[in-house]
């Protein structure tokens, strides 16, 4: 997979900054020890001002036209466009003011910034940071707590702050909403934008409800037995991309199915049944190693075109959709056993 990640010229470098753990493409800056906002946006190469300005127009007579309707994003630094086809309402938010949402919560609690960067020419960043507590499931799984922000400057997307659950042993990433309790807050880049993401600290108070409920869940379904049968069924069903393909699943036609689909639930249970993360007492034979299995394939077998790709689908694309599905359905298995994988 490629990494997709901007490599900043002037330097000669990627920018990403990591602490401690070393990124897959062997790129970036490493640190020994978490460092301050202020220093990770320098380390990272996210110290670029990004500006707004109106498309301007030339005619074959000579005459220039300055748009107030169309805009685009450029970079102050190296003058690349980052964003076209811009309405006159979208409000820039630099880097700087982005990494400001998480110092406000850093103060109050203890957060600290482990990985940080930039995507493509720029146009997209992401800072992931870690909480100082943490989800315990039976003696000795434990998922650490993130917090995980992107934001873009191409004018298209909203910038996100989500709640991300990471397991230590597989890295995988295991974000579900659960009943009635969102796990992410979503601001569009609108004038209102700056109040906004000062009010974005209520994402703790989504992570103080989710967290708990989060470890009771998997504590339980770490309990819960399944056969390998259902497993394959569970993942049949959680992976479905449509109702033509549960009804297929329903009535057993294998070979209606799309090789696509099937590839991805021989991924999914192969890693369910061969991966060192699965043979855990937790996870072997169990409902939450079945969950787990879901959110490994995405995150360590699915091939994605590149790591903006990946980010995408695992934050709020398809894989996210997927592991959702998945969520829900260890839920109803946890209630009912079997019955909950039968289509009627």
């Amino acid at each position: 997979m490629a990494s997709n990640i901007h490599f900043d010229t002037a330097s000669g470098e990627f920018a990403f900054y990591s602490v401690k753990e070393k990124p897959w493409w062997n790129g970036g800056q490493i640190s020994d020890q978490y460092e301050e906002s202020a220093t990770v946006i320098k380390k990272a190469h996210l110290d670029y001002p990004v500006i707004k300005a109106p498309n301007i127009y030339y005619f074959p007579s000579g005459k220039k036209e300055v748009s107030e309707t169309d805009f685009h994003t450029f970079r102050a630094d190296t003058e690349v466009i980052l964003g076209t086809g811009i309405g006159a309402g979208y409000k820039v938010v630099q880097n700087a003011e982005a990494f400001a949402f998480f110092d406000a919560i850093a103060e109050k609690e203890g957060i600290k910034y482990e990985t940080a960067g930039a995507l493509g020419k720029g146009e997209r960043i992401f800072i992931t940071a870690k909480l100082p507590s943490y989800i315990r499931i039976g003696n000795n799984d434990i998922i650490e707590k993130y917090l995980f922000l992107t934001m873009s400057h191409n004018g298209k997307e909203s910038i996100t702050a989500a709640f991300t659950p990471i397991r230590i042993v597989c890295n995988n990433t295991l974000n579900a909403a659960m009943a009635n309790c969102n796990n992410m807050v979503k601001i569009k880049h609108t004038e209102n934008v700056q109040e906004q993401l000062k009010e974005a600290h209520k994402i703790m108070g989504m992570v103080n409800t989710i967290a708990p409920l989060m470890e009771q869940a998997f504590n339980q379904w770490a309990k819960v037995k399944i056969t390998d049968k259902d497993v394959q069924r569970l993942i049949q069903i959680a992976l479905a991309p449509s109702k033509e393909t549960l009804d297929c699943i329903k009535d057993g036609k294998l070979e209606m199915m799309s090789g696509a689909y099937r590839n991805q639930v021989f991924g999914a249970y192969g890693y369910a049944m061969m991966a060192d993360s699965q043979k855990l007492d937790t996870t072997k034979g169990t409902l939450f190693g079945a969950y787990n299995a879901i959110t490994g394939y995405f995150q360590n077998v699915k091939n994605y075109t590149d790591s903006e790709e990946k980010l995408n689908a695992i934050i709020h694309g398809v894989a996210q959709k997927r592991v959702q599905a998945a969520f829900n359905l260890c839920g109803e298995f946890a209630k009912t056993g079997s019955d909950a994988l039968q289509l009627n």
